[in-house]
This record gives structure tokens, sequence and C-alpha cells, in this order.
């Protein structure tokens, strides 16, 4: 299965600050975009995982601006899984307009259940992160 997903964003005008930019806190917003997407095309299904007692929260993010997005541009998201532990994820994403780099980011999310406590992730779920 795929470790990397493309996808494209259109900067929405409620997504933006006073200034026309795409605001900061949206970020975070496109990249979980992004994770539930490439978790999507690798067949995998949150609601099934949820229905099951399993959660993927996030733990950690880091975001590096490099260049503003502004209103009504069209956007290009990878997102890439970096790293597989027994219970975490580590995302890589990257924020193009075009083949300009705007923001790069990372995420780590770690598996839990619904007590909160820190779980292996399914060796089912582990096999959709892993390129054959």
């Amino acid at each position: 299965m795929t470790q990397k997903h493309t996808l494209e964003l259109r900067v929405r005008y409620s997504e933006t600050d006073a200034m026309g930019f795409l605001h900061h806190s949206n970020y975070l917003t496109y990249f979980e975009i992004g994770r539930t997407e490439l978790f999507r095309a690798q067949g995998g299904n949150y609601r099934r995982m949820e229905e099951l007692g399993l959660f993927f929260v996030v733990v950690k993010v880091d975001v590096r601006f490099r260049k503003p997005a502004r209103y009504d541009e069209v956007l290009t998201l990878e997102t890439e899984i970096s790293r597989l532990t027994p219970a975490r994820l580590e995302h890589c994403y990257r924020l193009m307009r075009g083949g300009e780099l705007l923001t790069e980011g990372h995420s780590v999310i770690a598996c839990i259940n619904r007590a909160g406590e820190l779980q292996r992730i399914p060796e089912d779920l582990v096999q959709l992160t892993q390129e054959p």
C-alpha cells in the first residue's frame, strides 16, 4: 500500500485572516485531512477503527511556514508516513502552490483505547501503512 498521498485543496474565504492569507490554525486542519485521506487510500476506515475502541490522537506537531497561501489558491498537500513504531505513526507534510514549497510539517500520532491508554497499533493496520 502507499505511504504517500497527494491531494488538492482550495483556500476558502473563511480560512483566511484579515489580510487574505490562510490563517495559521488551518494548516493543522489541512494536515488532518491529509492523514485521513492517506489512511483511506490505504484501505483504512477510521469509523470502523473507532467502533473497535481504538483512536489516534495527536501528541506532537511542528510546522515551518515559509510563504503564505492566499484566498482561492489551489494548493497541493503531500502527506507521507515517515516513521512507524508499535504505538505511534509519524507523518511529514508538504504544502505547495505549483512547485513552490509554502509549508512543511511533521506530526506524531499515538494509538490509544477508550480509557486513553497507549495501545499497540493492530497488525492489520500496520500492514496498511507498509509498502509491499
